[in-house]
Parts: C-alpha cells; structure tokens; sequence
C-alpha cells in the first residue's frame, strides 16, 4: 500500500463527497471509492436496517444486493451484525468465509455459493447516529489484510461524515420546502374565507387531524386545487 497516494485519493474523495448535492449521488461516490481504494475490494455497499428489515444503498455490484438480501432472509450474517450493533464490535475482517460456519452456519455456505471468498465491514457511525454499515466483498479468500482493514476504517470514518451532512441538508431542504408548501395553502384559505394566519393554520390542522392526512399533504392538495374540499 503506497500510503501517500492514498492519503491524496482520501482526500480527493473527501472533497468530492462535499460536492455532491444528494444523499444518493454521495453514498454511490462512498462506494465507488471503496472499490478504487482499498486493495482486493471487489465490491461494496450500505446496509441500513429498518427493524429486521434490510436496505441496500449505493451497491457496486448485484453481488452486494444478493448477500444482503440473503442475510435478511436468515436473520443473520456479518453484515447484518454490524449494521445492528450499537456497542461492541464496529469492525470485522473475514479472511475466509469458508472457515466462519460456526458464527453465521446458514448464511457462510451460502454466501460462498454466491461467490463471496472474504468480507471486510465497518458500522458508519458518528457521535449522534449510527448509519449503517459499509462493507467491502471480495471473491478471492484471504484478500484484506490489516492494511486493507486500515484503509477501510480511514474511508468509512470519512463516509460517516459525509453521509450524516448529507442526509441533514435533505432533511433540512424537505423541511423547508414543507414550511413554504404550509404558507402558500394558509395564504390560499386566508384569501378564499377571509381567515387571520392563525384562523387558517387552524383550518389546515384541523382538516388534517380529521381526515388522517398529514399537514403537508393537506397543504399540497390545497397550493395544487386551489381550495380545501
């Protein structure tokens, strides 16, 4: 591993990821990275679980999907433990997924069958949240080393980042959007029924409590028809 290259390509990739305008275009740029940098890495993606429910994000490789989906059908695998835990364990290195049938004894011989060989996985975590996983596949056995373990943890610790920023700027873009969908439809109910801001806000929430429409939805039909049914 030639270490200063890869301290430039990190940071190249850092300055990248800062560019992107979704949560979507910078996990796939995460991924991407992980195949370009850390050595013997075939593939790679995120796993976030919803309950016992797995997402697959920004896969490289169908591979990705297929081990995921495989891990979620079994309620287990190496994957599906990092993206759970809280505590513990935030990394593990699988040199070969043959001799790890007593840990995971459903889903190694299968994963195998798939094409896995080896396995490296770092939960993405910051001080706040944990977000997931990322985890890196290889179909050869004994492809990531200690080295390659380095550079994993160096790449997912800036991915933690970079993921959290951007899921909070979409979090903060849908909620602005939301408030000015909310004040153009009171806007709308102040001019059609002669309502002061708080008398239309009132109309909109109690429309809302009473149909089990959530209070942007109900602003959205009102800026769209023009008027509240």
């Amino acid at each position: 591993m030639d270490w200063g290259r890869f301290a430039e390509q990190l940071a190249s990739m850092a300055r990248d990821l800062l560019a992107h305008d979704s949560v979507d275009a910078t996990l796939r740029r995460i991924t991407a990275s992980a195949t370009e940098l850390v050595d013997g890495c075939d593939a790679a993606g995120i796993l976030v679980l919803h309950d016992s429910q797995v997402e697959t994000l920004a896969p490289t490789d169908e591979l990705v999907t297929d081990s995921d989906r495989l891990q979620q059908r079994l309620g287990e695998g190496p994957c599906f433990d990092a993206a759970r835990t809280s505590q513990g364990q935030r990394v593990f290195r699988i040199a070969d997924l043959t001799a790890e049938q007593q840990r995971w004894p459903t889903y190694a011989p299968q994963a195998h069958k798939l094409g896995i060989g080896s396995m490296m996985g770092f939960l993405l975590f910051t001080e706040r949240e944990d977000l997931g996983a990322l985890n890196f596949y290889s179909r050869d056995p004994g492809a990531f080393t200690e080295v390659s373990e380095v550079a994993g943890w160096l790449l997912a610790s800036h991915a933690a980042v970079a993921f959290s920023a951007a899921r909070t700027h979409a979090q903060l873009e849908r909620a602005l959007a939301t408030r000015h969908t909310i004040g153009e439809a009171m806007g709308i109910v102040m001019g059609s029924h002669h309502l002061t801001e708080d008398e239309a806000f009132d109309v909109l929430r109690r429309y809302s409590q009473a149909n089990n429409v959530k209070l942007h939805e109900v602003a959205r039909r009102v800026c769209e028809e023009g008027t509240l049914a």
